[in-house]
């Protein structure tokens, strides 16, 4: 007698071997949905962070801009207090100019007066040449009456 063996089924080999894969790809892809999220939890985190960066270049960006701020602020002050100061200069230079200009006219008032008490010595001067030259000629005449008065 011959033992019969039961005959496998090749179908039947192959539904386990689809059944083994589909778990496999199963297992892959449940795997593959924690890695998934995984990845996506990683991508929120490298976002954050990114914000967060972001975040801190707009901070510093603020305060640099506020230091601008400040510093422009401070050199207009600096800057107002310097036309101010260049203002006062200004005037100063103003009358000191004023006054340089009336000294020019009392100088050349004072001119004139030495031109004038100049021109009146001259004029005396050819005066009292005058009378010296009279006083000379009538000394003189004197001097001859006197001696034709005692040659008499």
């Amino acid at each position: 007698m011959v033992e019969e063996r039961p005959q496998e089924n090749p179908e039947y080999h192959n539904t386990e071997k689809e059944i083994s894969e589909s778990q496999s790809q199963t297992e892959s892809s449940s795997s593959e949905g924690q890695i998934g999220i995984r990845a996506l939890k990683d991508k929120r985190v490298k976002l954050e962070e990114a914000i967060d960066y972001v975040g801190l270049m707009i901070k510093n960006l603020k305060d640099k801009r506020t230091n601008l701020e400040k510093e422009i602020e401070d050199e207009s002050v600096d800057i107002k207090n310097l036309k101010e100061k260049l203002m006062k200069v200004n005037e100063y230079i103003e009358e000191e100019n004023q006054g340089i200009q009336n000294l020019t006219r009392k100088r050349g008032a004072v001119e004139q007066e030495a031109d004038d008490v100049g021109t009146l010595i001259n004029t005396l001067r050819g005066k009292l040449s005058g009378i010296d030259s009279i006083v000379s000629i009538e000394g003189e005449r004197i001097k001859n009456f006197k001696d034709s008065r005692s040659e008499s």
